[in-house]
């Protein structure tokens, strides 16, 4: 019996992991797909609340999405052409009532955080999709995907109203997701710049 090849580490996954600008135009395989989605469910919650929705875009309706956000009329001097070939797009949205409401039940009360979402000084909805966000990006290179995280920001009422999301959602932004071309994964200016040594931003016992 053949010996089934073990997958790449997690520091590997973690070292390789970039984001990609450039699709090719071919399908992701749907098992894949699924084993990537749900791993943002994996992601930490406060509460072991369940705040996250993924809004998956697929076929013709990913042409929808950028007609909605870059229409036909701006895409002559889009940067990154190729991105609109991914064949997949994931936007992962987040209900804070569902903190709220999870926090009045009996066993959080006493937090006084189930009062109304004022009462948290730091919005876990955001902190909480972040993990999710980042575990599906993990999936993604696991499994030998490209992915890219980018914002919504002004279109994010626009691509709610377009695809029926309910209003008391909101999106994270959203996740290309579909296999590599040569140099999809070229660094953006960004990238470029020299990060500070992590040894000087870790603060062990006191600042």
């Amino acid at each position: 019996m053949s010996e089934v090849s073990p997958g790449p580490s997690f520091a590997e996954v973690l070292a390789a992991r970039r984001m990609c600008r450039d699709f090719q135009d071919r399908p992701i395989d749907p098992d894949t797909l699924e084993r990537v989605l749900r791993a943002a469910f994996r992601g930490p919650a406060a509460g072991n609340t369940d705040a996250l929705d993924l809004l998956v875009l697929r076929d013709e309706h990913t042409a929808d999405y950028w007609d909605v956000t870059l229409p036909a009329a701006q895409r002559g001097g889009f940067r990154w052409p190729g991105l609109l070939a991914a064949p997949v797009l994931v936007v992962p949205l987040v209900r804070a009532d569902s903190y709220v409401e999870r926090y009045a039940a009996p066993d959080k009360a006493r937090t006084g955080l189930g009062q109304a979402q004022d009462a948290w000084a730091v919005p876990y909805w955001y902190i909480d999709g972040g993990a999710a966000v980042m575990a599906l990006l993990l999936a993604a290179e696991a499994e030998g995907l490209g992915a890219l995280f980018f914002g919504q920001f002004d279109h994010e009422h626009a691509v709610a109203n377009r695809f029926g999301v309910p209003p008391d959602r909101r999106a994270l932004g959203t996740i290309a997701l579909g296999h590599p071309a040569p140099g999809g994964r070229r660094p953006s200016a960004s990238a470029r710049r020299t990060p500070t040594d992590p040894a000087t931003r870790i603060h062990v016992e006191r600042w």
